[in-house]
């Protein structure tokens, strides 16, 4: 894909705005994925928007805010252009380890506001809640958030991780635009019942770790020894000894499908989101996470890749080979997953 080729676009909910059919998630700008050029971070910012790319997605987690406050000058550059998303409910202390979550309504107004300082506007196109505190009702925190739209802070809102039951109870408050969830040739729980609801709703997907945090694109030969050390990564069951192992074989296909086109195994599984969500009948806007301008090329080149059925064929088992979970064990603390 050229620098100057636009990517196509989709609608983004019910009435919504038209964004580029990928977007780019900015969480590892900030943190988990090892240390950042932050040169290199805003260049692959510029290049993306060049590209066609409109849906730029972060989180007042990600950094602890930090990534919201890198986001704020490219936002205020192009506010006009892009459509900017954010969650709330993921809650961090002092204590590294702690992930808890809120979905209280004052809980809520505070993010918003931290939200907005950060990023140095005065609307949020997409306002995600990024988990979902089952002690706090569902009406009660969507409520809220509904409030935040009628007072112009916030444009859309959307939910992540959430069921299809839960998709049509949030709906069934205010319009929700967009579902965020993890959805890949790795993991395609999303597919049993979420994808069907946001379907008759009119919501679109936006699918998160579309490459499988990395490992689809078969760059990790020893993902123990290739990442660096303080890469989140490096605790996932699925990159780690035996299940590593494992899952490196089950891209064999995904290599030969590459070859067979010239492309690379990142573009294919960028290509088979794309797809399956042409199967189910909804609008998808991936967002897959890079830092380097080439990478944002070579991910936006998947969006002009075309597999066959027999392609297709070949690539439907592999989620349900998959070794270890998409998260480490976590039922003994309360903690919030991302």
């Amino acid at each position: 894909m050229s620098d100057t080729a636009k990517i196509a676009t989709a609608q983004l909910g019910s009435g919504g705005p038209q964004v580029g059919v990928q977007g780019l998630g900015c969480m590892g700008i900030s943190e988990f994925y090892g240390d950042t050029d932050e040169a290199a971070a805003r260049d692959t910012l510029e290049a993306a928007l060049e590209a066609g790319v409109t849906l730029f997605d972060t989180a007042d987690i990600y950094g602890r805010g930090a990534n919201e406050t890198f986001l704020a000058p490219f936002v205020g550059a192009h506010r006009d252009e892009i459509t900017l998303a954010t969650k709330f409910a993921i809650e961090r202390t002092d204590d590294p380890h702690y992930r808890g979550v809120r979905n209280d309504p004052a809980y809520i107004r505070e993010a918003v506001e931290g939200s907005l300082r950060r990023l140095n506007t005065d609307v949020i196109d997409l306002y995600y809640m990024h988990r979902r505190d089952p002690l706090v009702p569902f009406a009660e925190s969507v409520g809220a958030m509904a409030e935040l739209v009628r007072e112009g802070k916030v444009r859309q809102l959307g939910l992540s991780e959430v069921t299809g039951a839960e998709l049509r109870e949030a709906h069934a408050v205010h319009p929700i635009a967009a579902l965020q969830s993890e959805w890949s040739l790795f993991s395609r729980d999303v597919e049993l019942s979420a994808v069907p609801a946001a379907v008759e709703l009119g919501v679109t997907l936006v699918p998160y770790s579309p490459l499988g945090r990395g490992f689809l694109t078969g760059a990790f030969a020893d993902a123990a020894k290739d990442l660096a050390a303080d890469d989140f990564r490096k605790h996932q069951p699925r990159f780690t000894g035996e299940n590593a192992k494992t899952n490196s074989a089950l891209l064999e296909p995904v290599h030969k499908i590459a070859a067979a086109h010239g492309a690379t195994a990142a573009q294919v599984a960028l290509a088979w989101v794309h797809q399956r969500a042409q199967v189910h009948g909804l609008p998808v806007v991936p967002i897959p996470g890079t830092r380097k301008r080439s990478r944002l090329l070579e991910n936006l080149g998947a969006t002009r890749l075309t597999l066959s059925e027999q392609e297709l064929e070949q690539l439907e088992p592999i989620a349900g080979q998959v070794a270890g979970d998409r998260y480490p064990d976590m039922s003994n603390t309360a903690t919030a997953r991302e």
